[in-house]
């Protein structure tokens, strides 16, 4: 068993570390005060061809697969998360289309994300469904060779820059809560009837705005089903390779905010020495230096499982436990290392208050903590994770 990426990982993690450096770190204080979306960022991730990673080469894309974008997200989330966010949004919505989707709606709505012609966003929460994914009450009817959509989406990435959307809608009776009565969309932006709604003040990851889709009378050809009519599961299986993609954003923001307050210890003097001279500071790093590194392996792990297709019902908890760590280290070494700046991390002079206000959102995005330990505990009482 070896723990080393392959040379071709190992190449991608360097190229886009010096590039993320050199081009995300400047910009990362900036994006997050005028909270106005990067294009410049979007044509550095294009023209560096980052935009494609996790699309096939017959697609069109670099064929790096979830692994290369966890790769390629962890070093960009070390200096901004809405720069992240941004490559996380070539998969989240395409992931459907890819899982089940024909040749055609591949060729037509996800080659052009790889190259950045088009961009996209995924559809699937509401004000009253959130969680509770059954809840939704967007309505999908079948009008001749079309269906009618008609509901409300909200807390979607990207909605004021996509070109088109994955969205999930009930195509059964509104109430009913059968998994059977969900269906996945694809609903273009030009669509008469598609407008976005109120857009969210974010307490962070500003940049990329976030906000609602509103959906009126809009005809969708039955060309853009995605997959079989009743499609819930697919909504599952995007989600569940998913997780390793957040996680990255998680370990990424961790690894950042940990290396800012070392070097700021190291020095700070204080007591005629510097606070990192302190045995409790240095155990303090060395604990959340092993929780990155334990998160890390966690989410390398899931992201080869996802690559491998092992995202179904039996491996979601490992792809749950990568998503709930890495999350959870997340909020704790950032809160952790604002602590070691004291006063000075909290202002808005260090990017430890901004690392702190980013890593909140992680916890809550694509399945909370709370969703990600029922998850990780049903896979255990149905022994799909068992030691025996």
């Amino acid at each position: 068993m070896s723990f080393d990426l392959a040379p071709e990982y190992v190449e991608l993690q360097a190229t886009v570390r010096k590039l993320a450096q050199e081009k995300i770190a400047p910009r990362a204080r900036e994006i997050d005060t005028d909270a106005t979306y990067p294009q410049d960022v979007f044509e550095v991730f294009r023209d560096a061809g980052l935009l494609g990673l996790v699309i096939p080469e017959e697609y069109g894309g670099g064929g790096a697969g979830i692994l290369g974008l966890t790769i390629a997200i962890e070093e960009v989330a070390k200096y901004s998360n809405t720069a992240a966010l941004m490559l996380l949004l070539t998969r989240l919505p395409t992931g459907p289309v890819l899982i089940a989707g024909s040749d055609e709606q591949r060729q037509q709505y996800v080659r052009p994300i790889g190259t950045g012609e088009l961009r996209a966003g995924f559809g699937l929460s509401e004000p009253q469904a959130g969680s509770d994914v059954v809840g939704m009450r967007t309505k999908a009817v079948r009008d001749g060779d079309d269906w009618v959509l008609n509901g409300t989406k909200c807390w979607m990435s990207g909605v004021v820059q996509a070109d088109w959307y994955c969205v999930f809608a009930k195509t059964g009776p509104a109430d009913s809560r059968k998994h059977d009565d969900i269906s996945c969309f694809i609903v273009e932006r030009s669509a008469p009837g598609v407008s976005v709604g109120r857009t969210d003040d974010k307490m962070g990851v500003r940049g990329v705005d976030t906000g609602e889709l509103l959906l009126d009378d809009v005809r969708v050809p039955a060309s853009n089903v995605v997959g079989e009519v009743g499609g819930f599961r697919l909504a599952m299986l995007g989600l569940n390779s998913m997780r390793p993609i957040v996680a990255a954003r998680g370990i990424g923001l961790a690894e950042g905010a940990l290396m800012y307050a070392v070097d700021y210890v190291k020095q700070r003097a204080a007591f005629g020495r510097t606070i990192a001279d302190m045995q409790g500071m240095q155990w303090k790093i060395a604990e959340l230096a092993t929780e990155i590194e334990a998160a890390r392996l966690l989410t390398y792990r899931a992201a080869m499982m996802a690559d491998e297709g092992k995202y179904t019902k039996e491996y979601v908890p490992f792809l749950s436990m990568a998503k709930y760590y890495a999350s959870e280290v997340a909020v704790k070494v950032s809160g952790e290392a604002l602590q070691m700046l004291g006063a000075a991390g909290y202002m808005k002079d260090h990017l430890t208050e901004l690392y702190y206000r980013d890593a909140r959102q992680l916890t809550i995005v694509e399945g909370t903590s709370q969703v990600q330990l029922g998850l990780i505990a049903r896979g255990v009482l149905d022994h799909d994770l068992w030691w025996d």
